[in-house]
């Protein structure tokens, strides 16, 4: 399903290469959608930009729309509405975010340039723009809220150690909230490891410690002797006082529940927030949108970093067995999640059975304290070979010699769970391996089909974003921005309520709209992307909506520099049709509304008919008026010498 602005939700049903103008050999590809009563619209290269995949609820599927048919102008004026009013209470919201003061920070800038300095690996472009960024954000007197965006593996615990130590260095405190007890386990050591030089004082409060640890870690809190503290939602907890907090960092926020939210709300409007993700949320995307929150995001990987080779595979022991066996002769370590408390050590003595050769055990978050730390702490250390455990590995865990995961039952899990429990390997130099086992004789919902082929397809690096809009495709957008706008997000779609939002929040701050002028252009010509050339409709597609989203002549080139790159040299059609395209933006911006060319010649629809005839007769060039806003520039025969004609009054 997708959405057409002007004409509502339709089908794609592929391409067709049509003669345009009716005149044989001129010809041109055209998106085809289907509508309600088997209607159908032919939609051209120019406007291929405007369709987008429709995106719904999540409570089932609509009905097609009926071509020129007013109910979907009333359903659009409807949402309109609707966005409007909410875009005046983001503003709200954000002016008082605006006028609120915090407290600014700013370390001593040898100090940091030494902390900066000890970073043992080379900085990305992206964590370089990212931590100025933060830098910048700390430096200010209102409150930071920022969301880091990055895929496993590319630097955000980096830069929000950085932004602690920033914290520290200027006399504050700053606060790290996990979501689990063992990757507060890890936190705690990269943090003290990282700032072991400096005299910056880190703690942790989780329920891996005792009472009476907990306990001297808050004293130190409330006296100012503890500089950084990591830990789990214990940290919202009332009885937790700090001396002077500066800077939260929250990993994976949208692993908190509501509660907790609440309790991060009300400290935003106080100090600092950091949140990190690798897989964003899109209520986030639009908070960031309306400038509510900002946003960084971390997409390139780092250096001599390889994808994670994903196999989608049925259970079976031959199979299992030689993953690991794979996995130990190379030197490495195993994880297997087996995502239930209940059975896991039988489980775990079924494995050490299939494969005697490797040491084998379990951990799971209803374990002691003492006793997860301890496998945890022995498995780091390299004591036994294989760890079967539930999903509390699946956030921020990192041990390189880990390079291979196989999960069990696959299908039960969510597609941003999946990509975040792949992210537990493939941190070293080294190929990684991750294996979806599927039940042998159960079948496979649909839903969960379409997940495993998602998270099959987005194995490249930085696909964390990608794999959260895929997500969103096969939920629906569901109540992203509160119950009452999920009808509105159903009716129209949510690329078309994401844009028809932001144009309310422009019009309400007073800012232009910043929509793409166009101008049509139907000249009989051959212009398009021959089958020979890029034989992959969906490739094909690709490129022609970047062409139309091209608002320059330097965008033009650069998608025809990635057409050569990619499928090497232009053919004349390809050629032309990106004359087609310059000639577009030109006319758009001198003020034509339309061009085509008929038997008399070549027929201009303007804006400004005054300007229009000023410019062509400046040019030397005969022209009729034939209306108001239309004009006649009569001679050219065929569609290349309408072509040079329009290239000459333009000056192209």
């Amino acid at each position: 399903l997708v959405v057409h602005p002007s004409h509502g939700i339709g089908r794609y049903a592929g391409t067709q290469v049509v003669e345009r103008s009716g005149v044989p050999g001129a010809l041109q590809e055209f998106l085809v959608l289907e509508y309600a009563q088997k209607a159908t619209l032919l939609v051209p290269p120019d406007e291929m930009d405007q369709v987008r995949r429709y995106v719904g609820s999540g409570d089932g599927r609509p009905p097609l729309d009926r071509l020129r048919s007013e109910a979907w102008s009333v359903r659009t004026a409807r949402v309109a509405v609707a966005t409007r009013g909410l875009a005046e209470e983001l503003l709200r919201i954000q002016a008082l975010r605006q006028a609120r003061r915090g407290v600014a920070i700013a370390s001593d800038a040898g100090f940091e340039a030494e902390f900066l300095s000890a970073f043992p690996y080379e900085e990305t472009p992206d964590q370089r723009e990212a931590d100025e960024a933060i830098r910048s954000d700390q430096r200010q007197a209102r409150p930071m809220d920022r969301l880091l965006c990055g895929d496993v593996g590319f630097g955000k615990t980096e830069l929000a150690m950085r932004a602690c130590f920033r914290a520290a260095a200027a006399g504050r405190q700053a606060a790290v909230l996990v979501p689990t007890t063992v990757l507060a386990l890890q936190h705690e050591a990269t943090f003290r490891g990282r700032m072991a030089a400096f005299p910056v004082r880190v703690g942790m409060v989780s329920r891996l410690r005792t009472q009476r640890e907990q306990g001297d870690v808050l004293d130190a809190l409330a006296s100012g002797e503890c500089d950084v503290v990591i830990g789990t939602h214990r940290l919202l907890s009332c009885d937790v006082a700090f001396r002077d907090l500066g800077l939260v960092v929250v990993d994976e926020e949208q692993r908190f529940g509501v509660e907790h939210k609440g309790a991060l709300q009300r400290l935003r409007s106080q100090v600092d927030v950091l949140s990190l993700s690798a897989t964003p949320i899109p209520r986030t995307l639009h908070m960031a949108m309306v400038g509510l929150r900002d946003i960084s995001n971390l997409a390139t990987p780092p250096k001599e970093r390889l994808p994670i080779r994903t196999i989608l595979i049925r259970e079976g022991e031959e199979r299992i067995r030689r993953a690991i066996l794979s996995e130990l002769s190379r030197g490495g370590q195993v994880f297997y999640v087996h995502n239930r408390v209940a059975g896991i050590e039988e489980a775990c003595a079924r494995l050490r059975d299939l494969v005697p050769e490797a040491r084998v055990e379990f951990a799971h978050g209803q374990m002691s304290p003492d006793g997860l730390e301890d496998v945890m702490v022995r498995f780091a250390r390299r004591e036994f070979d294989v760890l079967m455990s539930t999903t509390i590995i699946e956030s921020g865990i990192d041990l390189p010699n880990v390079n291979t995961i196989l999960i069990e039952r696959a299908d039960r899990f969510g597609l941003a769970q999946m990509h975040q429990l792949r992210g537990r390997v493939g941190r070293f130099r080294v190929q990684a391996f991750c294996y979806l086992l599927l039940p042998r004789d159960t079948p496979v919902s649909r839903v969960a089909t379409r997940r495993l082929r998602a998270v099959e397809e987005f194995s490249d690096l930085g696909a964390g974003f990608r794999i959260a809009l895929r997500d969103l495709e096969i939920r629906g957008a569901g109540n992203l921005l509160g119950p009452e706008q999920s009808g509105h997000i159903a009716a129209v779609g949510y690329d078309l309520y994401c844009r028809l939002l932001a144009s309310a929040v422009r019009d309400l701050k007073g800012e232009a709209a910043s929509s793409l002028a166009r101008c049509e252009i139907s000249i009989p010509v051959r212009a398009l992307l021959p089958e020979t050339y890029v034989d992959v409709p969906e490739l094909r597609l690709g490129l022609y909506q970047k062409m139309a989203r091209s608002a320059s002549d330097g965008a033009l080139r650069e998608v025809a520099g990635e057409m050569a790159d990619r499928f090497g040299p232009l053919p004349p059609e390809a050629r032309t049709l990106l004359r087609i395209h310059r000639l577009r933006i030109r006319a758009a911006q001198a003020g034509f509304s339309a061009v085509g060319r008929d038997a008399d010649g070549l027929r201009l629809e303007v804006r400004d008919p005054a300007r229009a005839e000023g410019a062509l007769a400046r040019r030397g060039v005969e022209v009729r008026v034939l209306a108001p806003r239309r004009l006649l520039v009569p001679g050219p025969s065929t569609g290349e010498e309408a072509l040079r004609v329009l290239e000459g009054v333009l000056s192209v």
